[in-house]
């Protein structure tokens, strides 16, 4: 197997000094430059001659043990949460959480991301999508329009797994076909007795198999549980085929979230993932008026993977007590939180929908 060429470069830990001063310099999102926080001097992110490539399934083991390499400096672990990333800073607060975050001696090396899909969005564009998230947040206390001032904001790369596979599904159901026929009502009107005919529709079932094939593409399966699922997947699409191959330089300025979904565990997502297509393909086969499906067998091959890391920004706000985690597209700007309602403006709105109706059946009673 070939050696990754960015497992190589990361085997010791990088910071990336300015070419200027001398400081830390950061990456910056939509260009392909690091770009010194102090001194304002810019440098061009390293080019490498690689493309993204799939790492085939039975390679994993031999992966596992050549390409596990630190991304950062540190590794910091959240005491209250458990959430560990990869950082170039010492301290920190938790992305998830806000609490202080210590670095780990102990972590372990992980596999190298295959690909990376850079920072689009900056702190700027953050703020206006921020805004416009909390403007249309009906019944939220005014109080929210603090959060597109929050300094929270924590620009982080979350890793997932993408599995491409061929599958082949044998299957067994059943194909209803309809027909018509004519059937006569007796009914009694006015004392006389009558009789109507009309059409109706009945189903005819056949028993139906056979076999169909597909071929999946990035199945995109999360490899933390750090964040929830469903806000993660609210957050799709994300332009994938916009991704490049991984370089450290990407992650400057950042924190990078380690996988604790392990790969075997991911496939196995994935593959459930699958059900559902498939078993439309089984009902596109069978064709007719109407399917059912008893049973699939699917077996899966050709099945590669890679690791990639996926740009959010992460607002952490906290409002009477709690705490309230909001997550940024780093790419689309789309926007998916939490929030807090106000009981005063829900209550106002309810008395003005009562006065509303009230407003109504008065001058219907006063019409008439």
């Amino acid at each position: 197997m070939t050696e990754n060429p960015a497992a190589e470069r990361s085997q010791t830990a990088q910071t990336y000094p300015c070419d200027g001063c001398g400081a830390r310099v950061e990456f910056v999102p939509g260009t392909a430059l690091l770009r010194c926080p102090y001194c304002g001097h810019e440098q061009q992110v390293s080019s490498i001659d690689r493309d993204v490539r799939e790492h085939p399934y039975e390679e994993l083991a031999e992966l596992r043990v050549k390409e596990r390499a630190p991304l950062a400096a540190h590794v910091l672990v959240c005491q209250k949460c458990g959430a560990t990333s990869d950082s170039e800073a010492l301290s920190g607060r938790c992305q998830f959480c806000g609490s202080p975050l210590i670095a780990d001696p102990a972590a372990g090396h992980q596999i190298v991301p295959e690909a990376v899909l850079p920072f689009a969005v900056d702190r700027n564009g953050v703020r206006t999508a921020l805004r416009g998230w909390v403007k249309s947040r009906w019944f939220a206390p005014s109080s929210l329009k603090k959060v597109s001032e929050a300094e929270s904001l924590k620009g982080t790369y979350l890793p997932h797994w993408t599995y491409d596979a061929h599958t082949e599904t044998d299957y067994t159901g059943q194909r209803g076909e309809h027909y018509w026929v004519t059937v006569t009502d007796t009914v009694t009107v006015n004392g006389q007795t009558q009789t109507r005919t009309r059409q109706e529709r009945k189903t005819r079932w056949h028993h139906a198999s056979g076999r169909v094939q597909r071929e999946f593409d990035d199945l995109l399966v999360p490899g933390t549980g750090r964040v929830d699922g469903g806000m993660l997947e609210r957050l799709s699409p994300w332009p994938l085929k916009e991704a490049v191959a991984f370089q450290p330089e990407y992650l400057a300025g950042y924190d990078a979230l380690r996988y604790d979904v392990e790969p075997d565990a991911g496939l196995e997502t994935a593959k459930a993932s699958t059900e559902p297509v498939i078993r439309s393909d089984c009902r596109a086969d069978i064709g007719g008026d109407e399917q059912r499906v008893d049973s699939v067998h699917t077996t899966f091959s050709n099945i590669t993977f890679k690791l990639m890391l996926l740009p959010v920004w992460l607002v952490c706000y906290l409002h009477a007590g709690r705490t309230y985690q909001v997550t940024i597209n780093a790419r689309t700007g789309e926007v998916i939180g939490q929030r807090p309602y106000s009981p005063m403006k829900i209550a106002v709105a309810i008395l003005a929908a009562l006065l509303v109706v009230a407003l109504v059946v008065f001058w219907f009673v006063r019409s008439r």
